[in-house]
């Protein structure tokens, strides 16, 4: 049974990010949470519960980690979106170097930031391959889930 002051802040989270439904399974139990639908765009928000290996996304299968990636028919590039709601960081912490600059090729694989959420670090591989243009948010900037955090140019 999950946690009473867990789930209250779980809620907290719900309120304060516009979500209308959160759900959250592990191998032993699985917990949604629903409230009524107040915005013309809900967010949905689903977590794995157990530790090992968190991904956190909005609007997506639980097991996806890779952002969208659309081609912008203005300049030709790919934008990468936020896959959740969250605090973006270019690098594992203030010393270390950025997980990708601008100019730099980056593969699907690469992993191009971090967002956290709800105190949990999340690996943010690109899905595309390129050359990275243009890098649009800075480090500690609150994210939305679909805001466009990157432009590359496909290779």
């Amino acid at each position: 049974m999950i946690d009473i002051r867990k789930l209250k802040e779980l809620i907290r989270l719900m309120s304060a990010n516009d979500l209308v439904e959160l759900d959250l399974r592990d191998k032993e139990e699985q917990v949604t949470i629903r409230r009524p639908n107040t915005s013309a765009q809900p967010h949905v928000m689903h977590a794995p519960m157990q530790t090992e290996a968190p991904i956190l996304t909005a609007a997506a299968p639980v097991a996806t980690t890779a952002p969208a990636a659309t081609v912008s028919s203005d300049e030709g590039l790919l934008k990468i979106e936020s896959p959740m709601v969250g605090t973006f960081y270019a690098s594992s912490s203030p010393e270390k170097p950025s997980f990708t600059t601008t100019g730099a090729t980056i593969g699907p694989e690469s992993v191009i930031c971090l967002i956290e959420a709800m105190k949990i670090f999340n690996e943010i591989k690109s899905g595309v391959s390129g050359t990275m243009e243009r890098i649009l948010v800075k480090s500690g900037d609150p994210v939305e889930f679909g805001q466009v955090l990157f432009l590359v140019k496909p290779s």
